[in-house]
């Protein structure tokens, strides 16, 4: 439960820096994820824990990212076809199957959801490096799922984080939807 605290506690601190565009902010995130990957492999969410690594290696790939000082260019909101969305939702169900049929006999913990909103967030982080507009829509979807883990792990403050997460996921597309139009 400690540790679960700590964990929320750098994920909110990661969120206000980010939405400031302070670069502390991968420090917070850098901490957040390194204690939920322990806490994830703790309860048999394996696959949330190997995600959480992936979001380790992204806060490290972010500081030096936002510590470069070319790179301060400014992407425009875009948007995928039909086709691009179908070809990405096949590839992630493609992975979630193959990855929760292969936990499916071990003791994982819900196999094929933790292995949806893994390959659901490695996804759909990549469509945030793109600024696709409908990464958020996806993010909805997914962390209606990973709220339903967590809160069945009993990591309930976390089950409230990714509530959390919703509101911003729905002011995120909102805002930049508003943005996607207006460069238009």
């Amino acid at each position: 439960m400690l540790l679960e605290i700590f964990a929320v506690i750098f994920a909110i601190t990661y969120l206000i820096l980010a939405v400031r565009q302070n670069i502390l902010c991968w420090y917070a995130a850098f901490f957040s994820t390194a204690i939920y990957t322990f806490l994830y492999w703790d309860v048999s969410l394996y696959m949330e824990s190997i995600l959480n690594i992936y979001y380790l290696l992204m806060a490290i790939y972010g500081w030096v990212n936002w510590n470069n000082k070319k790179n301060e260019i400014d992407l425009p909101v875009k948007e995928w076809s039909f086709n691009i969305h179908f070809i990405s939702i096949f590839i992630i169900l493609f992975f979630t199957l193959a990855s929760g049929f292969l936990l499916n006999n071990t003791e994982a913990a819900r196999p094929y959801l933790d292995s949806f909103t893994t390959w659901g967030s490695v996804f759909t982080t990549y469509m945030v490096t793109q600024k696709i507009l409908s990464n958020w829509l996806y993010w909805i979807a997914i962390n209606s799922v990973g709220i339903f883990l967590n809160f069945e792990k009993e990591l309930y403050l976390t089950a409230l984080l990714l509530f959390g997460y919703q509101v911003i996921s729905i002011l995120g597309f909102i805002k930049w939807r508003k943005s996607y139009y207006e460069q238009k």
